[in-house]
């Protein structure tokens, strides 16, 4: 979402820079031959970012940030985290950014109530003119978390089209492993306790008794790998559920698939699930935060309770007998993210309200 206003706004000839606290994942190089976009790396942390080693990086880091927003005397700073609208708003209210704005994208995994007071005292007192919610579940959330409502904004995040190139299906199976007849499910998000994909595998067994060549792709990485490896193995579903990890080709996987899973016990609104529906995939989700408000049931998919694998083996075969209702559902859910949930849409809104906060302030 950074990646995408940041060059929707470099291309309208606003100067644009990407300001990153650290660089866990080494993504710095990789992106910034992504983007004509800056991208600065502040160092602010070594390692997990946790121990006493990051107090001089992390102070250095925020010197860094000041010092940047005071040379480069930046009109609009909006950060994309809790942790960067913690760290990074402050620093911008010294340095005098005119228009600060902070952003919520859903409930955070860990995140204490003593901070949560803090990051609603600082949208409520502005250090950030206005909290940015990406859906009306996260408006509510942010309402839950103490913000008051007068200091919220919905604009809900936008996509750009994925680029699916003419790659044949049958090629894109044969690398995953799969015969071009397979029933191809794809999940993709960290592997984390969030996105409950343990649920998925939970639910594959009752899938495999009826279609014995349905196959699950489930791309992310995170710490719950391990675990998932080890329940895939217990259930025997080591030829039918795979975790390729993460790819730079998920468009030609969810554009060489039939079903899009999402067990999620928790969202915002996610990207994945744009990203699927653009590329004309029929979903299975559950109706959290945010999904529901993308995803229509019985249009562009089926909803389930959450942590519930017996309801989600149930939707998906539900799909997987009605191959008709699959490619139905496709189209609408690719016609609904292209009209609805486009970068142009979101960025207009974001700029718009930049302009007003500005002539406001």
């Amino acid at each position: 979402v950074l990646l995408d206003q940041a060059h929707w706004f470099h291309e309208r000839g606003y100067k644009v820079s990407v300001i990153f606290l650290y660089d866990k994942a080494g993504l710095h190089e990789k992106w910034q031959a992504f983007t004509p976009v800056k991208i600065i790396n502040l160092q602010a942390f070594r390692g997990h970012g946790k121990g006493l080693k990051n107090i001089f990086p992390f102070i250095k880091g925020l010197l860094s940030l000041w010092g940047f927003l005071r040379r480069e005397k930046i009109d609009v700073i909006e950060t994309f985290t809790h942790d960067s609208n913690m760290v990074a708003l402050p620093i911008a209210w010294l340095a005098r950014v005119p228009v600060r704005i902070a952003t919520h994208h859903g409930v955070i995994e860990g995140f204490s109530r003593w901070r949560m007071f803090i990051h609603s005292w600082m949208v409520n007192h502005n250090i950030a003119h206005k909290l940015v919610a990406v859906s009306q579940k996260t408006r509510e959330v942010s309402l839950s978390e103490g913000v008051r409502e007068e200091r919220i904004a919905v604009i809900t995040n936008g996509i750009v089209p994925l680029p699916i190139e003419s790659r044949s299906r049958l090629e894109v199976r044969e690398e995953a492993g799969m015969d071009v007849n397979d029933l191809m499910l794809v999940s993709v998000g960290r592997l984390v306790y969030q996105k409950a994909h343990e649920v998925l595998v939970a639910c594959m067994p009752a899938v495999l008794k009826e279609f014995p060549n349905a196959k699950v792709l489930i791309f992310g990485e995170g710490p719950l790998r391990i675990d998932l490896q080890a329940q895939i193995e217990k259930l025997g579903l080591s030829n039918s559920v795979k975790l390729p990890g993460k790819t730079d080709q998920i468009a030609q996987y969810l554009a060489s698939a039939d079903v899009f899973g999402m067990p999620s016990r928790w969202e915002g609104l996610p990207i994945a699930l744009l990203e699927a529906m653009s590329a004309g995939l029929p979903s299975v989700a559950t109706k959290v935060e945010g999904v529901d408000e993308v995803l229509l049931e019985g249009e562009h998919g089926l909803f389930v309770p959450v942590e519930n694998p017996q309801a989600l083996a149930q939707a998906i075969l539900q799909l997987l007998r009605d191959p008709q209702a699959r490619s139905r559902m496709g189209t609408a859910a690719r016609l609904h993210i292209s009209t609805k949930y486009t970068v142009d849409r979101m960025c207009e809104q974001y700029l718009d309200l930049m302009l007003n906060l500005n002539e406001n302030r």
